[in-house]
């Protein structure tokens, strides 16, 4: 285990750890001109897809389901002699915006993975646990459609990027967990995952207040905050709800490995929130990779330099490719 900086210090340096196994509103979250300028994940048209590659739009994961209960597939043009190793992200938008149309893990279908997209009821539409139902039901729904699709039901990452990172970080930690899997699709499969990707996500929402800079544009605490929205009420109102939303409830050492990666100038979602969730899967046993990216905002353009973009593919290749 190492650790350059002490956890209290909000890890000012890369965090590398691993255990083999043994007063704003939606506004700030949605419309941020950090988020439409730098082209943000899961907001505005889809990108044009890398050359190769072929999506396949709008599956429904649920039979007769509502319209955000779908999914894009992403595939190689040319089909895979092998099923492949899937990636699967969870676009960001406060839990109550975006879509996902354009993930920002295509690249890594030239890369001998296929890449699925959830979409995902918002909180306007269902508070606190629709949005966990939905996506393990599309995660079940892919793994029952894994030969259909020539994915290998066995390899399957999850990524996602601020409220998706928070929803990524807790199908990681809460595999399986009957109470919080919901009967949607099908439920004779399992949601676990092999391998977690986590940018900037919220894990423990009730501490988002006091552990945000004097420069936080969101009052965590207000009833109008995103975290409020998602929970139905103020957070400090809602404790034993947020405790089901919160990854670190569902953490043991059977938890596969994950990569994190936050900004150290991310004035929505606190650097705090990436470090308590380092610190308590380290201390049960799970491996963890977590990179601070120095300077970088919420969502900045950090997260898709080619060096960030060849770490996730490293973490990916080592943890849900069949041949290394």
């Amino acid at each position: 285990i190492k650790f350059t900086r002490e956890v209290g210090d909000f890890a000012k340096e890369e965090i590398v750890a691993r255990r083999e196994p043994a007063a704003a509103t939606a506004s700030v979250a949605t419309n941020s001109t950090a988020r439409r300028g730098q082209g943000a994940f899961g907001f505005g048209r889809p990108a044009l897809l890398p050359a190769g590659v072929k999506a396949e739009r709008n599956i429904p994961y649920v039979e007769n389901g509502t319209p955000k209960q779908v999914l894009d597939l992403f595939l190689p043009e040319q089909p895979s002699e092998k099923p492949l190793p899937l990636m699967i992200w969870i676009h960001g938008g406060a839990w109550m915006a975006g879509d996902q149309a354009s993930p920002p893990v295509l690249y890594l279908v030239n890369k001998g993975f296929a890449v699925a997209s959830i979409q995902y009821r918002f909180s306007q539409d269902a508070v606190w646990p629709a949005q966990a139902y939905d996506c393990k039901a599309a995660i079940r729904f892919l793994r029952a459609n894994a030969p259909k699709y020539n994915l290998d039901p066995d390899h399957f990452g999850v990524g996602g990027d601020s409220s998706g990172g928070h929803l990524a970080a807790f199908i990681g930690t809460s595999g399986d967990v009957k109470e919080m899997e919901g009967d949607l699709g099908n439920t004779n499969v399992s949601s676990r995952v092999q391998a977690v990707v986590d940018w900037f996500g919220p894990t423990d929402v009730t501490l988002m207040g006091q552990q945000a800079g004097p420069h936080s544009m969101i009052q965590h605490d207000g009833p109008n905050s995103p975290e409020a929205r998602l929970l139905g009420g103020p957070m400090q109102e809602k404790r034993d709800l947020a405790k089901t939303a919160n990854p670190l409830t569902y953490i043991d050492k059977s938890d596969p490995p994950f990569l994190i990666m936050h900004g150290d100038n991310d004035q929505l979602v606190p650097l705090g929130q990436s470090v308590i969730l380092a610190k308590a899967l380290i201390d049960a046993g799970v491996e963890v990779t977590m990179k601070t990216l120095h300077g970088a905002g919420h969502e900045g353009p950090e997260f898709r330099t080619p060096e960030s973009q060849r770490l996730v593919e490293e973490f990916l290749s080592r943890k849900l490719k069949v041949d290394k």
